[in-house]
């Protein structure tokens, strides 16, 4: 089901889902502003901050002890990075009104809440309390330093940062640590008053709640939101490949090499080139997963991702390290494989059944609805989840092979380990 959009002031925004078949409501608040490296570390760690106090609850307790009263209501703070679009502040969850036990009607008072704590924070002499600052601060030192705990998930970003170096799309959702380190109490809040007044306000609900209930509701709860002139988002820059591939080979204390390839893409046919990737690594029936991974036991795990917004591919593998230039040329292999169209009808229809089945899947969440409508919003694109089952329907093999055959090698990332190196 598409969501209805509606304007409820300079640059605030409401996208309604009505929903009935769930038991619960979902409420977001997000604060869209361009992603930039000199920014991201601040605006990482302002919802957190925020999510500390309020005016009229100014500690977690209270807070706390405000949601268990509006029947365990929750109110989390998020921070996405979307495109090259950095998304922070709110999502609330709470017992949908058709369910209370006595027929409250909790929306108003929990969306009064979220208003709260984006406009009127607890604050000490005109700044942030400097303890909630201070210890949120740690919080997001130790999140950064932790990333490179998962060495997956690491060397995935680290292939992205070598690839998009000096893009925004190469910039982390949570900043550097020394960008953090830098941070001091009066200046945050000083940004902090400055996102509020410029930067674009998406808010979102699902539930059985009417739409003018739910827009009277997000009005009156954020009626004190200052608005001055609001700060365009950019559009996506398209990466700009090198003349020949790079291959930037690191070394850590790993006893699994990672092999991360990243590739652009020439085509602008979305549907096409999605479906070519699911049948490249997107799925658990893709090339890699049942060639490089399960017949010739070269990766104990592969498979890609399309970067939509980007227009990127990027692969990420786990192998021994003495496998590395025989998983490289396979991956090759199976990208020219989809490339020249060498696949088993059922291939196809495999790629095709995925697809269809996470849009499916989606509108059973509340949660993945969210964050699709805000991720579209974020990076421009206007499909529904209808309007994009419906290409992956209609999208022929042809299509697939002519855009995939836009598919080119960009950047090589390789964690080896240390003795590895030696």
């Amino acid at each position: 089901m598409e969501g209805i959009r509606t304007r409820l002031a300079e640059e605030v925004y409401l996208t309604y889902l009505p929903a009935r078949k769930f038991k619960t409501s979902v409420l977001s608040a997000q604060f869209l502003v361009p992603l930039r490296e000199e920014t991201a570390s601040g605006f990482a760690l302002l919802p957190p901050v925020l999510r500390r106090g309020t005016v009229t609850c100014p500690n977690m307790g209270l807070l706390s002890a405000k949601l268990d009263r509006l029947y365990g209501a929750r109110i989390e703070s998020v921070v996405r990075k979307i495109g090259e679009t950095h998304c922070l502040g709110f999502v609330a969850s709470m017992i949908d009104d058709s369910f209370t036990p006595g027929g409250e009607r909790l929306l108003e008072d929990v969306a009064g809440l979220l208003g709260e704590l984006v406009c009127d924070p607890a604050t000490e002499r005109g700044r942030f309390v400097t303890n909630y600052f201070e210890s949120e601060r740690t919080n997001l030192t130790d999140a950064i330093r932790s990333l490179i705990n998962d060495k997956r998930a690491y060397a995935d970003r680290r292939l992205l940062q070598e690839m998009c170096a000096g893009e925004p799309y190469g910039v982390s959702r949570l900043g550097e640590q020394a960008g953090v380190e830098k941070l001091q109490a009066g200046k945050l809040y000083t940004a902090y008053q400055k996102l509020l007044s410029t930067a674009r306000l998406e808010l979102f609900y699902s539930g059985s709640a009417s739409q003018g209930r739910v827009e009277q509701a997000m009005r009156a709860a954020f009626s004190s939101l200052p608005r001055e002139k609001v700060e365009p988002l950019l559009p996506v820059t398209r990466h700009a490949a090198p003349d020949a591939p790079r291959t930037i080979t690191e070394s850590l204390d790993v006893t699994q090499g990672k092999l991360g390839m990243g590739f652009t893409c020439k085509s602008r046919d979305w549907p096409a080139l999605l479906l070519g990737n699911t049948l490249f690594g997107g799925s658990s029936n893709s090339k890699l997963f049942l060639n490089v991974r399960e017949k010739l036991s070269l990766c104990y795990y592969a498979s890609s991702t399309f970067h939509r917004s980007k227009g990127l591919i990027t692969v990420s593998s786990g192998i021994e390290f003495e496998n590395y230039q025989k998983a490289y040329d396979e991956i090759m292999a199976q990208l020219q494989a989809v490339q020249n169209g060498n696949l088993e009808d059922w291939e196809l229809e495999a790629a095709r059944s995925t697809l269809l089945n996470a849009y499916a899947s989606m509108q059973d969440s509340q949660g993945r609805m969210e964050n699709f409508c805000i991720g579209s919003i974020a990076t421009g694109q206007n499909d529904s989840l209808e309007d994009l089952a419906q290409q992956v329907r209609e999208t022929p093999l042809e299509r697939i092979q002519e855009a995939m055959g836009s598919v080119a090698l960009d950047t090589v990332y390789f964690l080896r380990g240390k003795e590895d190196a030696e």
